[in-house]
């Protein structure tokens, strides 16, 4: 079982509609590197949920990655916010994947908290200027995060 780190702004899609919800389809990744790793996730992974572009930013949640391997549709219609012109029916650009909500922390951790634990080798969402929107998780450094955040609700 691998570990990821997965951002989502909390207006746009949060912890709390993927409560709701159950289960969400992750799309909307345009940045190569992201789909790269998201390409690489297999069903029974987990995913920290991390609400990005607020005050402040953190990690707030765990998902399990369900279903691997899917085409995004929003590439495919113009009228969607992440419509792609250049992608094709018949060769796709961009994957999305299948997440479960496992439940809430707790506590959170914020940016500036992991920043004081962590180090860019441990956790690469502390390096300043960060934007990609999926990125992995080393194995000892999710059980000390899991540790660090306790029970979820």
């Amino acid at each position: 079982m691998a570990f990821w780190l997965m951002k989502s702004e909390p207006d746009a899609y949060g912890i709390d509609q993927l409560r709701a919800e159950g289960t969400t389809l992750w799309d909307g990744i345009r940045n190569y590197q992201a789909r790269n790793f998201m390409r690489s996730m297999q069903p029974g992974d987990r995913a920290f949920f991390y609400h990005s572009n607020c005050k402040p930013p953190g990690i707030v949640g765990l998902m399990e990655v369900i279903e691997t391997g899917l085409i995004d549709p929003t590439q495919f219609d113009p009228n969607a916010k992440y419509f792609d012109a250049k992608s094709r029916e018949d060769a796709p650009r961009w994957d999305c994947a299948r997440l479960r909500f496992l439940g809430e922390f707790n506590t959170m951790l914020s940016l500036d908290q992991l920043r004081e634990l962590y180090s860019v080798e441990q956790l690469p969402v502390t390096k300043r200027g960060n934007r990609l929107s999926i990125l992995p998780v080393p194995e000892e450094t999710a059980g000390d995060l899991l540790n660090r955040l306790g029970a979820l609700h």
